[in-house]
């Protein structure tokens, strides 16, 4: 089996059966340039109303050169309508009023420096899977082979393989027992060459772990 239908370097790499691209589905570290933001390969958004501004669609707040970072891990799956609110979307909280007076004047920015300051990144780990119309709030850290149902807000810290949902988001189940889960992550399969994980999406799709063992050993 080779491995050509993992293309990393295509924008679109889903065709209908006609061969025709499907352009509401991009890899998104093929359409988005962002010194902010940083997509593992084959990490998809799709979007029923597709936009040339991926970055905006996605990470409105999330400005050129914020003291912030947006990090997506490899094979996450991002459905319609989801919004990453990362940290420069919230307004200094420390004084008397919330009003942002320095977007206006920027001479003003010193009275905020100290709130505006080493803000938090947020990170979403691998192979994550995010719902139609989530919001991932600033700060988050969401753990890898997360699923995200439609419609969560999720924040704080998510373990490895969770399944969240609801508002504010809270574990529903845990995919694996911990001992599964330890064995996932060492393997590390989405770290693969691509003619192995080739090789292994019949285990993948199956929760076949011996044999993705097999194929890593």
């Amino acid at each position: 089996m080779t491995a050509s239908f993992l293309d990393a370097a295509q924008p679109h790499p889903m065709h209908f059966p006609d061969g025709t691209p499907n352009r509401g589905l991009v890899h998104l570290n093929r359409v988005i340039d962002h010194p902010n933001i940083r997509v593992g390969d084959f990490t998809y958004a799709s979007s029923f109303d597709p936009v040339e501004d991926w970055a905006a669609r996605l990470a409105p707040y999330t400005y050129a050169g914020a003291p912030e970072m947006l990090r997506i891990g490899r094979f996450c799956q991002i459905a319609d309508g989801v919004r990453i609110i990362t940290a420069s979307a919230n307004h200094p909280m420390a004084g008397i009023s919330t009003y942002p007076f320095a977007i206006f004047d920027h001479a003003r920015v010193g009275d905020y420096i100290d709130q505006i300051s080493g803000l938090p990144d947020t990170v979403i780990g691998h192979d994550v899977w995010i719902g139609d119309g989530a919001r991932v709030l600033p700060g988050a850290r969401i753990g890898c082979g997360v699923i995200i149902g439609a419609g969560a807000v999720v924040g704080g810290q998510v373990p490895d393989y969770a399944v969240v949902a609801g508002n504010p988001a809270r574990v529903i189940r845990m995919r694996f027992d911990d001992a599964t889960i330890a064995r996932l992550l060492r393997l590390a399969w989405w770290d693969w060459p691509q003619g192995r994980i080739a090789r292994a999406t019949a285990a993948l799709a199956q929760g076949d772990i011996a044999a993705l063992e097999e194929l890593a050993a």
